[in-house]
């Protein structure tokens, strides 16, 4: 993990202490940039905490909300209503109490297809950007939350599936994911993910030992391709932590 093009491995002793560490880097990606800010999310278990926080009496006083945009790196192509939403889970854990209703940019799921709900965010997107193709040297996200699945997938990339290999397109539908929930999904593309000054994968749990291992060793999974072009970090508790290399740095 040495290698410049890799991940920075950063441990943290609990879940606790990971979401602390995760709230410190959004807000120091924030305090970087003095314009328009761009913060993507991620949905599933592991961001919750660190939601919880941002929406603490600690940190909503310190976020400048009116500079701040919320996108989100995938969806579940269910009704915003639903518990298996994932902007609604941020919307109602921080977002909605502190984010003007402008800023939040959620995944349409309202329309007829997966596909077609990837062709509209892509336009929103673009529209935020102000072009059709990515700049390195002009980030899209300041920061991009990430998670890794039980099968090595981030966002809704999943392992095997075409939807890793894009290069072209900046959203895409997944008519069927690898693990449950079973419903169709969208998903941002790596390319656009990568288009961020900083990646960051919150890792956390002894559910996510045997994940973590085959990520730890290389194996090409999405959660492995998924860097930044800026800076990538691994944000991982010691429960998740192989055996072998618990309690190191």
């Amino acid at each position: 993990m040495a290698a410049a093009d890799q991940p920075k491995l950063i441990i943290e002793a609990d879940a606790e202490a990971l979401a602390q560490a995760a709230a410190e880097r959004v807000m120091a990606r924030i305090a970087a940039n003095p314009g328009q800010i761009a913060i993507c999310l991620t949905g599933g278990s592991s961001p919750r905490k660190l939601y919880q926080l941002l929406g603490s009496d600690a940190y909503r006083g310190k976020i400048p909300w009116d500079r701040v945009h919320w996108f989100i790196g995938d969806e579940r192509f269910v009704p915003s209503s639903d518990p298996l939403n994932n902007m609604a889970v941020a919307r109602a854990t921080f977002l909605d109490r502190n984010a003007p209703s402008g800023h939040i940019h959620p995944i349409p799921t309202t329309a007829e297809s997966p596909e077609a709900g990837a062709e509209a965010y892509a336009r929103e997107l673009q529209s935020f950007y102000g072009a059709k193709n990515l700049d390195p040297a002009r980030p899209l996200f300041d920061m991009v939350l990430m998670g890794a699945g039980p099968d090595g997938h981030t966002a809704s990339l999943f392992p095997g599936y075409p939807a890793v290999e894009e290069t072209t397109r900046w959203v895409v539908g997944v008519p069927k994911a690898n693990v449950a929930p079973f419903v169709p999904r969208v998903s941002l593309t790596l390319p656009v993910l990568a288009s961020c000054r900083e990646m960051l994968f919150e890792i956390a749990g002894h559910d996510k030992q045997p994940i973590l291992t085959r990520l730890l060793n290389g194996e090409t999974l999405p959660a492995v391709r998924a860097r930044s072009n800026g800076e990538t970090v691994w944000l991982v508790d010691q429960a998740a932590l192989p055996e072998g290399i618990r309690g190191g740095r």
